[in-house]
């Protein structure tokens, strides 16, 4: 294993979603220099069909109870459909994943209330003071979504070798419309995500617990001849 293979592993494995941040603003240039990074993902065509939107602390105060709002007022109204519904091993990872973070803030399996309250964190952004809602270009449909992805995955991986923690939500882009209305995004960028960043607080329970990742051998198919 190359050193650099090693350093990539490193910042792969510590890489974690932060359900729990510090209110600390990060400095404008660390945001900056994330997303340069990010800017060096392979896309169809090299068409970069990403645009960041982030908000500073005030903004991203007045986007999380706009979305508060939205969500006791409104029906989730998504630019892109949710998936049809998650079936074998894909529920399995799901439901895995939703019990270890009841587990990890005390949530009993059956308190509904509470874990409703967990869900809304959400659209608290977790207490981050910085959100990056990320959009693509309507006309370029699926393919600029999956161009968006690989920036997605650069943008969390740039932003934790610099100390930062994030998490990619897709509940966010539930409410297209009020983030679209809020931020001031035209009909033709697509709502994917949003990407809340900050520092992790390290004491907060929502933090304490890791997902598993499938083996190679369960992700992979030899084609021989």
């Amino acid at each position: 294993m190359t050193d650099r293979h090693a350093t990539l592993l490193d910042i792969l494995t510590e890489r974690h979603s932060c359900r729990g941040f510090r209110p600390d603003p990060l400095p404008t240039d660390t945001i900056t220099r994330i997303v340069e990074t990010a800017q060096r993902v392979p896309s169809w065509c090299n068409a970069q069909p990403w645009q960041v939107h982030v908000t500073q602390p005030q903004a991203t105060q007045r986007l999380s109870a706009a979305l508060l709002k939205a969500v006791e007022t409104d029906q989730p109204q998504p630019d892109l459909d949710w998936p049809a519904k998650y079936t074998g091993v894909y529920q399995d990872r799901r439901r895995t994943c939703g019990f270890q973070l009841y587990n990890a803030v005390g949530i009993a399996r059956d308190d509904h209330a509470a874990r409703t309250q967990q869900m809304l964190e959400n659209y608290r952004f977790f207490g981050a003071p910085h959100v990056a809602i990320i959009t693509s270009e309507a006309d370029l449909g699926a393919y600029g979504a999956m161009d968006c992805g690989g920036f997605v995955a650069a943008f969390t991986l740039a932003a934790q070798s610099l100390g930062v923690a994030t998490i990619a939500q897709a509940a966010i882009a539930a409410y297209a419309p009020t983030v679209r209305a809020e931020l001031q995004i035209p009909d033709n960028r697509l709502i994917l995500c949003g990407i809340s960043l900050g520092l992790a607080d390290p004491d907060h329970p929502a933090n304490a617990f890791r997902t598993d990742r499938a083996a190679p051998d369960q992700v992979m198919d030899w084609v021989e001849s």
